[in-house]
């Protein structure tokens, strides 16, 4: 009996899980500077709304992170790395372009939850370790907590200041 209420318990929350993510989307990113072609969204939702400086493209920021598969297996985070935030220039290549999309847009001392699909994460080549153990399968829908810990707004040009 008590097997299957927690079958049952696990059933609900998963269910649950799925329709936030699919209520919530990224910031539009179909401007100018995203010229790829790409339809499919980054699914996000806000567990805390930051009060700091938002993260825009050029922007350098730091977060902390916990990447898991659809199955809650962690693939990877910032505590596997020592705790030491993960920077980056917002826009640059590097990242998964889902992980810079969920992050644009994003207020200092945030935290939020990203769900990204296969065309935005690693698609359909699968993440090997070392080892040659495969940590993220092929076609995986990514899932990511992330906390904004700062924010450095990109540098203004002088030809930007004088317009």
């Amino acid at each position: 009996m008590k097997r299957i209420l927690i079958i049952l318990v696990v059933l609900i929350i998963l269910i649950g899980g799925y329709f936030v993510f699919t209520n919530y989307s990224a910031p539009d990113t179909t401007s100018e500077e995203n010229t790829s072609g790409v339809t499919e969204d980054v699914q996000i939702q806000d567990t805390i709304v930051g009060e700091g400086i938002e993260a825009t493209p050029g922007a350098t920021v730091s977060v902390l992170y916990v990447g898991r598969l659809e199955d809650g297996t962690v693939f990877d985070s910032s505590e596997a790395h020592g705790n030491v935030p993960l920077t980056f220039i917002l826009g640059e290549p590097g990242l998964i372009p889902g992980f810079q999309i969920g992050v644009n847009g994003m207020k200092e001392g945030g935290e939020r939850v990203m769900a990204i699909p296969p065309s935005l994460g690693y698609g359909a080549q699968a993440v090997q370790d070392t080892e040659g153990k495969t940590i993220v399968p092929a076609n995986s829908v990514l899932i990511f907590n992330v906390r904004l810990v700062s924010v450095e707004a990109a540098a203004t040009t002088t030809s930007e200041t004088a317009e």
